[in-house]
């Protein structure tokens, strides 16, 4: 196996009980062999992306610090939550100034998607959104396997760990095939 794979997670939700957040918090015991992942830089202090602001005072030091984590990181993974059917605003405006860096910190960069609701289908609907962003943005999204954590308040216990033993599979299962990918489209096999 090639060098060992440095892989950030960037969580969708910025509520102190999230599941999504719990999620990703999650990922590094997880992560199969030759694997780390670790947690990006916050963007909740991103203001509302604005050309005329990138024009006149350019990249807030907040959106240079999250895409040089990115840029830095063999890969990305996405675990957000759905809101009303849709992408999460705050995390939808961060990726919006990413979008806009010259060096654009997701061209080429593989992307693996999770989501996790209370509602039973888990946030497929948000999935197939961001899948639809990051092909304009150049990246290599892997499509499968997907995880979905539906029903979510019954898969974490009252401190938000992770309990569900199918859940912990199947995201187990995410990240080897992650592995798998990022090797083989930056051919670090």
């Amino acid at each position: 196996m090639a060098d060992t794979l440095n892989v950030v997670s960037i969580h969708g939700s910025r509520r102190k009980g999230s599941f999504n957040a719990a999620l990703a918090r999650t990922l590094p015991k997880l992560a199969p062999p030759g694997m780390t992942i670790g947690s990006t830089p916050p963007w909740d202090a991103f203001p509302l992306y604005n050309a005329d602001e990138e024009t006149a005072s350019g990249f807030p030091a907040p959106v240079q610090a999250l895409a040089d984590a990115i840029r830095k990181a063999d890969g990305v993974i996405i675990v957000s939550p759905e809101y009303n059917y849709g992408l999460p605003g705050g995390l939808k405006n961060a990726i919006d100034w990413l979008s806009r860096l010259e060096k654009q910190p997701f061209k080429d960069k593989p992307i693996a998607i999770q989501s996790a609701t209370a509602g039973p289908l888990g946030g497929s609907r948000v999935q197939y959104q961001w899948r639809q962003v990051f092909v304009f943005l150049d990246a290599h999204v892997m499509t499968r396997p997907e995880v979905f954590v539906g029903l979510a308040q019954n898969k974490f216990d009252d401190k938000l760990e992770l309990k569900d033993q199918t859940t912990i599979d199947f995201v187990k299962m995410q990240l080897a095939a992650f592995d798998k990918y990022i090797r083989k489209v930056s051919g670090k096999n």
